[in-house]
């Protein structure tokens, strides 16, 4: 099979991506110039706030509830604003509710979003002076990438590398949608990479591939000459207190923790969504359980070929106090978060990528993070500026919101949460929700 198109890879590789849409909420009224008068004002004005506050978390809850009928099948919402307790929202379709009850602190497959920890650790070893962003492929790992020699490290991390992806190979495929069992190491995932179409030169243009990642996943181990799990426990999750997030390396979940039912359309249905833009072989679909509807549960589809790419599980909490303790400076130097939040244009990313980390633009401020995704799990987990506020919007499905309907209420949940996160109102939203 050719290499993946734009419209193949925005489905496949988990960057659903959505443009945040909100608007300025109205200014405060003002205080008059008495102590008294003063104090009074302040008062309504705080019971406003808390009326305000509540009204627009029920609207985020009524809208989670309404992603999940419409086609996301269960949604996680969890909103830090810097100030007050989080929202913690767990929404789900009634017929979900028969292989186990959401909850907000469930574990969840966060996909691409480990794109992010990936970048962190590497940045970390620049820091140390253990690897160069200059250094070129071919220097860490030696033929086990195509034109290894004119790739460096920094086009990996920001995808500028000219290579393609394996997703939709013909020798992966299967694997992907959980209907043949199989072992792959980074290496045979590089070794089926196939290059770009149209090619691009390294540097000269941004594609969003999962190979990239795998190859720095190589390079991390053997730098540190430690595997890729425990460089992220040592010095991510453990330092962190993130003790429900690990690197999976096989389907299975951590004993006696809840984790999140992921769903996705069964063959015919899929092949419906997906067309014309990708043209599945007949009888192509994810394996699993069925469900009501012809839906699958792909909860026991294994994820440990997406290792350094994509194979973190971890939890709405966890991953904020990740996010939040990157972007407000306490996991790598000042130098090293300009170099991870210098981007590169990518408009499927949300209008610009970092070293392993999306910014995206919107009418609220700017936001950064990262999406994910996986058979039965779609993720979308932000910050502001200065990781102080933080928003993850956790769906148990990812093809499943490729329906136009489905795609609509998720976008409109998601630009929800964000506005929230950041304190403005969409400007869609009426005061009454």
């Amino acid at each position: 099979m050719s290499a993946l198109s734009t419209s193949r890879r925005r489905i496949l590789h988990g960057a659903l991506t959505v443009t945040l849409v909100t608007g300025m909420g109205g200014a405060l009224t003002a205080c008059s110039e008495t102590d008294t008068d003063a104090g009074t004002g302040a008062a309504k004005t705080s019971a406003r706030q808390e009326t305000s506050g509540a009204q627009a978390d029920k609207r985020l809850a009524d809208l989670a509830q309404k992603a999940a009928d419409g086609g996301s099948a269960g949604v996680i919402v969890r909103v830090v604003r810097g100030s007050g307790a989080p929202v913690d929202i767990a929404r789900q379709a009634a017929w979900t509710k028969a292989d186990h009850r959401l909850a907000a602190d469930d574990q969840f497959r966060v996909g691409s979003n480990t794109k992010t920890v990936t970048a962190t650790l590497v940045l970390q070893l620049v820091a140390d002076g253990k690897v160069g962003l200059d250094d070129t492929v071919e220097k860490w790992l030696p033929g086990l990438v195509r034109g290894g020699k004119d790739i460096i490290v920094r086009m990996l991390l920001n995808h500028t590398s000219g290579l393609g992806d394996f997703l939709l190979t013909p020798e992966f495929l299967p694997s992907l949608t959980g209907q043949e069992r199989r072992t792959w190491r980074a290496e045979d995932l590089l070794a089926i990479t196939p290059p770009q179409d149209p090619p691009a030169a390294p540097g000269k243009k941004h594609f969003y591939s999962n190979a990239n990642y795998a190859a720095l996943g190589l390079i991390l181990q053997k730098a540190t000459g430690k595997s890729l799990t425990e460089l992220i426990e040592r010095r991510i999750t453990k330092p962190l207190g993130m003790k429900d997030s690990f690197l999976a390396t096989d389907a299975g979940w951590s004993a006696g923790k809840q984790h999140v039912t992921g769903y996705e359309p069964g063959a015919k249905q899929l092949k419906s969504l997906l067309a014309p833009t990708v043209d599945l072989p007949e009888g192509i679909g994810f394996a699993g359980p069925g469900r009501p509807g012809g839906t699958i549960d792909t909860s026991r589809i294994d994820p440990s070929w997406s290792g350094a790419a994509g194979g973190m599980v971890s939890t709405a909490r966890d991953w904020q106090r990740f996010l939040t303790a990157l972007m407000s400076g306490k996991l790598l130097p000042e130098a090293q978060m300009k170099q991870m939040r210098t981007t590169v244009p990518a408009a499927e990313e949300g209008g610009g990528y970092g070293l392993g980390l999306m910014k995206v633009d919107t009418p609220c401020g700017t936001v950064w993070g990262h999406t994910g995704g996986l058979p039965g799990y779609s993720s979308e987990i932000y910050t502001d500026a200065d990781g102080h506020r933080s928003v993850a919007v956790l769906t148990s499905t990812n093809f499943g919101i490729k329906e136009k309907a489905a795609a609509g209420t998720n976008k409109a949940l998601v630009d929800e949460a964000a506005c929230s996160m950041l304190g403005t109102s969409r400007p869609s939203a009426s005061p009454a929700g």
